[in-house]
């Protein structure tokens, strides 16, 4: 009778874990951490300020909206993360670089999440995610940042 009161704390115990396990690894953590995250204001001031050293801006999406911003298609095609690396090819490690898509809410995006874990692994230093939350329209364009002429 003893083995029997043994074995369901034990069972128990088994099943807690692999719930917990389970859940660990549920949701996968970010290529980005929260001090990558740049404000659309942030980096719309930068623009705006004629004295303001400027990063990088590549848009990883399906266009080029920004102010000053370079193209390289959606970042969810490799031939655009190739593209993405040729044009970083000659930019030192620790350039400024801000990378945006606006295509969709960004917990959906398709092209954020491929992009950026290319910069990781091309080693660069002082990357950026622009947060644009809900898409490009709502977060950049009605707020009356500035645009690609």
């Amino acid at each position: 009778m003893k083995a029997k009161t043994n074995f369901v704390p034990l069972a128990l115990v088994a099943i807690l874990l692999s719930i917990l396990i389970g859940q660990a690894g549920w949701k996968k953590a970010e290529p980005w951490s929260p001090e990558q995250l740049l404000e659309p204001a942030d980096l719309a001031q930068t623009i705006n300020d004629a004295k303001a050293e400027k990063p990088l801006i590549i848009s990883i999406g399906p266009a080029a909206t920004i102010k000053g911003s370079v193209g390289v298609g959606p970042g969810s095609e490799a031939d655009n993360l190739a593209k993405l690396e040729k044009l970083l090819s000659k930019e030192p490690k620790d350039r400024a670089i801000v990378i945006y898509c606006g295509c969709c809410p960004f917990k959906n995006c398709p092209n954020v999440r491929p992009a950026f874990t290319k910069l990781n692994e091309l080693g660069f230093k002082n990357h950026k995610l622009l947060n644009l939350a809900k898409n490009l329209k709502t977060d950049w364009l009605d707020k009356g940042y500035p645009v690609a002429e």
